[in-house]
This record gives structure tokens, C-alpha cells and sequence, in this order.
């Protein structure tokens, strides 16, 4: 087993001032596969002071130098991928090449998007056409606290450290404690790289402890977090008294609008999505509301797919999922798949508890509603695993009507062959993102949501600008 008891705090790994030893479990086995210690306050203090201290001169360096960090943050990154791969698996359960292929290639996407973007940003441009000598100059925020969570943990980590770098922010890292090796590799690589010391800092901790005294602490300038919404809004209230400014990437209960003219593929790529990950991705399509004429074929299609899905061990080669992250997340599935059968819903495929082959582990079955009604539980919750929940619809209006009506609006996913219809519902669907036809994001897009999603906006130069405030400048002189 491996002992994790340090923290990266102004340059240097040092020993925690006496917190609580935590292990850290193996979801696959679900034996001890490492221990950390939470960080006390005293800890977070003392990270939270070097940021402060490395502030002023880092802030001050030229864009280049910073740019010239990351991009050998990337290329150490890149080297050492079979690490970081190796080191999710472990943490999170995601099986071994899917940790390899997605989960370490989410970091390397995001890193090299950052870099594209930064190569043409603009930290002083005009106000506009009709104020020809205001200009608006763009400056680092400060001091930024990075809360991250459990499921993508390279993906978020990316999203975060390196933005705030490009922009001249300093930076304390809070992983989550149920995965919190991955980030500990990531920071032996920021130092490898030669980061300054002081700006990256890393505290291990819960939420209750290390993230709370982050949200209040006096000296730090701003909280990005991503994770649950009720963590959401503690964050946000813990915050309010120092006015911080606070980023949210939260939950969703994603949308996939499947229409008669969608074809089979179409569902096919809505259920492989909604099982990424084990289900946990907070921008799955867990719910498939489908065109009446071709419901049952698509619920077929459902359980084809979802009885042919392989569940096997983190560790082991192949296309399979894994498990779930914890038995905290093993029995919430367990308990809304329960409801989903007590409200009446049809179980087509999988169901409670572990797959007949599998007697150890937090294991769930790939599983498939069909015939659920608006307003069941598994229809408007959260359930982060591999449960799918398919409705029929009748008219475009209808699954607008079903699509919007959740306090969540992360992501939505529309499959039509009519191009005007797409454009339509893209505008209508109440999301930060909506993905039709199977097209994922591009480079240069942003990751966020709207209402209880949260509103943060992730990636290229909208993450740039996340970290940084923004100042007017009347009567520049060019």
C-alpha cells in the first residue's frame, strides 16, 4: 500500500501538521490501496500564505514565461501518461484504457486548447469603436482556490491549474480525498516543470475541513469548484462574507432528445454515452426521451446495448466499465434503482445489486428504464452510474417541455435528421451546452451549465478569462 502523507505547499513536499490519516480505496477490491493525511487548518493556512507571498512577482511576469511553463507542463505531462493512467485507474475505477485513452487524454486536450488560446489572447484591447482611447486590461484575479472532484480527475485538474496559471494567478489545489493520487502526480510534474514556489500549492482534505477554510479564508481571491450542487451552495454562502468570487461546474441530468428520424445509431451513441464512465460524468444523456414512432425500437435497441456491456475490473484490459467510485455511490445507485422499480417504471435490462460474475467491488449493473413517467425520481435525480431512463414523447413541443423542466441545465443532446429542427431545439433547450448529432465540442468551446449546473465556463479562452478581473482605462494614450 502506498503512504501519501505529504503536501506541495511554496515549492516543497512537507508533512502535514498532524491531520487525520485517510485510505484511500480501491473500488475494484475495495481494499486500502493508499493512505494520505487530510490537511488541518494550519496546513491550508500555510499553503494559502506562500500563494499570497508568490502573488506579486508571478502576477508581474511577462505572458510568455508563463506560457512557457505550461507548455512544459504538457510535454512532462504526456511523458508520464501511463503514470497518471495507471494512478486514476487505481483511485476511481476507471478501466485501465479508458484511464489511458479519455481520462489522461481529457488533461493533454485541455493543456494544448489552453495553449492555443493563450497564443492569441489579448490582456488589453480596445473597449470599442466609439471610445477610442478606453481600454479594457485584463488582470489576474489573485489568489484562487481549485476544488476538484473524484470523476474526471485529470479532465478538471487541467481545466483549472493550468488557466489560472496562463493567468497570473497563485493557486492552492484541493483534490478529492476519495482520488486524490492522480493530483498528487500532477503536482510532482508542475514541479518538475519549475514552477515558482508558492504559485501551485496542493492541501489534501475534505470538504468540510480544508474546502471550507479555503471558502471562507480572508487571502483567498477566488473559489472554482466543481462537484455536487448542495457543495455548490455551501461553497457559495461560505464565500458571500469575503465577496470571493466563485465559479461553479455542478450537476446535470442531461437531455437526448431521439427523434423518429434518428436511426438506430442514434441510440446506440446516446446509451455508450450515458455508460461512460461508469455514469459518471455529470453531462451524461441518462435521460432518452424519444419520438413516439419509434419508441419500442429504440427501448429495444436500449437493452441490446445494455445487456451486451461488459462489466469487469479497473485493472483488467478492454471495453468494459468498471465500477463505481465508493460504497457511499454504490448504495445511492442501489437506492434510486429501487425507486425506479417501486414508481412503477419498466426494468428492461440489469437492476439492483452486483453482475452474477462479480462478488466484491462496487459493481453495478448496466441498467435501463423504459415507460418512466416526469417527476420519478430516477427521472429528475442525479444518479451518477450506469442507470438510463427513456421516455416517449409526441411532439417537439412535449420534449421541450420534459427536457427543460429539471433544476439542472448542463447538457443537452438533440438527434434529428432535419437540420432546421436541430437549430431550432438548440436554441429552445435551456443548457449551458447542447450536442447534436453525435458532434462533441471543439476546441475552442467552453464547459458549462446554467441554473442548478452551475454557470462556470471551462476551457480555451472563456477559462482564461474565468481567472482573471476585469479594469477599465479611460484616456490611454496608444
Amino acid at each position: 500500500m502506498i503512504e501519501k502523507r505529504q503536501f506541495y505547499i511554496d515549492g516543497q513536499w512537507i508533512d502535514s501538521s498532524g491531520g487525520t490519516a485517510l485510505d484511500v480505496i480501491d473500488p475494484s477490491t475495495e481494499e486500502a490501496c493508499a493512505t494520505i493525511v487530510l490537511g488541518t487548518t494550519a496546513d491550508t493556512d500555510k499553503a494559502v500564505a506562500a500563494a499570497k507571498a508568490a502573488f506579486a512577482s508571478w502576477s508581474a511576469t511577462e505572458p510568455s514565461e508563463r506560457l512557457a511553463l505550461v507548455k512544459r507542463i504538457l510535454e512532462i505531462y504526456q511523458r508520464r501518461a501511463d503514470d497518471m493512467a495507471a494512478a486514476i485507474s487505481l483511485e476511481m475505477g476507471a478501466p485501465i484504457d479508458l484511464a489511458r485513452t479519455e481520462q489522461v487524454g481529457a488533461g493533454t486536450w485541455h493543456i494544448q486548447n489552453f495553449i492555443d488560446a493563450f497564443e492569441e489572447f489579448e490582456f488589453l484591447r480596445p473597449a470599442g469603436n466609439r471610445s477610442p482611447q478606453s481600454m479594457v486590461a485584463y488582470e489576474p484575479v489573485g489568489v484562487a482556490a481549485l476544488i476538484t472532484p473524484w470523476n474526471w480527475p485529470m479532465n478538471q485538474v487541467a481545466l483549472k491549474v493550468i488557466p489560472a496559471l496562463l493567468a497570473g494567478c497563485t493557486m492552492v489545489l484541493k483534490p478529492s480525498e476519495i482520488a486524490p493520487l492522480s493530483s498528487m502526480l500532477f503536482a510532482e510534474i508542475v514541479d518538475e516543470a519549475g514552477a515558482p514556489a508558492g504559485v501551485f500549492n496542493l492541501v489534501n482534505g475534505d470538504g468540510a475541513g480544508v474546502g471550507t477554510r479555503l471558502s471562507t479564508h480572508p487571502d483567498v481571491d477566488m473559489v472554482s469548484f466543481t462537484g455536487s450542487t448542495r457543495a455548490g451552495i455551501a461553497i457559495t454562502k461560505a464565500a458571500a462574507d469575503s465577496l470571493k468570487k466563485v465559479c461553479l461546474e455542478l450537476g446535470g441530468k442531461g437531455a437526448n432528445l431521439v427523434f423518429a428520424d434518428a436511426g438506430a445509431k442514434a441510440v446506440e451513441r446516446g446509451v455508450k454515452r450515458c455508460f461512460n464512465n461508469s455514469g459518471q460524468s455529470c453531462n451524461a444523456p441518462t435521460r432518452m426521451l424519444v419520438e413516439r414512432p419509434f419508441y419500442d425500437e429504440a427501448v429495444e435497441i436500449a437493452r441490446r446495448m445494455a445487456d451486451a456491456t461488459q462489466v469487469a475490473s479497473a485493472h483488467q484490459a478492454g471495453p468494459h466499465i468498471g465500477p463505481v467510485v465508493s460504497a457511499t455511490q454504490f448504495e445511492k445507485i442501489q437506492e434510486l434503482i429501487a425507486a425506479g422499480i417501486d414508481e412503477g417504471a419498466r426494468l428492461v435490462s440489469g437492476g439492483l445489486g452486483r453482475p452474477s460474475d462479480l462478488n466484491r467491488g462496487y459493481f453495478v449493473r448496466p441498467t435501463v428504464f423504459a415507460d418512466v413517467v416526469p417527476g420519478m425520481r430516477i427521472e429528475k435525480e442525479e444518479i451518477f452510474g450506469p442507470v438510463l431512463s427513456i421516455l416517449p414523447f409526441d411532439s417537439e413541443e412535449e420534449a421541450v417541455s420534459i427536457a427543460n423542466d429539471t433544476q439542472y441545465g448542463l447538457t443537452n443532446y438533440v438527434q434529428t435528421g432535419d437540420n432546421d429542427r436541430a437549430n431550432r431545439l438548440a436554441r429552445r433547450l435551456r443548457a449551458g451546452m447542447v450536442e447534436m448529432n453525435g458532434m462533441s465540442r471543439g476546441p475552442q468551446a467552453f464547459f458549462g451549465g446554467v441554473k442548478a449546473s452551475g454557470r462556470a465556463r471551462e476551457g480555451g479562452h472563456w477559462g482564461i478569462e474565468e481567472f482573471l478581473d476585469s479594469k477599465a482605462v479611460s484616456g490611454w494614450n496608444a
